[in-house]
């Protein structure tokens, strides 16, 4: 399966968060948009699981991004 950009599944998933919190009748068909998105982005056909499963691979994306990120200044590299 294909699996979004993190960076393109956060802004959905902040998007969706922030229109749900106003229910205007704008934010709802726009909200609604969204949680098709994010269920079709994660392969679920829920909007709550949709919105775990992309919880999941975004922490998984800042474990894995943290761990292949190059050594800063004050660390030693592997190479030196």
């Amino acid at each position: 399966m294909l699996m979004p950009h993190p960076a393109v599944l956060r802004t959905l998933v902040d998007e969706y968060t922030a229109l749900t919190k106003n229910g205007s009748a704008d934010n709802q068909a726009q909200a609604r948009d969204l949680a098709y998105t994010l269920c079709v982005s994660t392969g679920t056909r829920d909007v709550r699981h949709a919105l775990e499963t992309a919880r999941q691979w975004l922490e998984a994306a800042s474990v894995t991004d943290a761990a292949v990120a190059p050594p800063t200044d004050n660390e030693p590299h592997a190479y030196a």
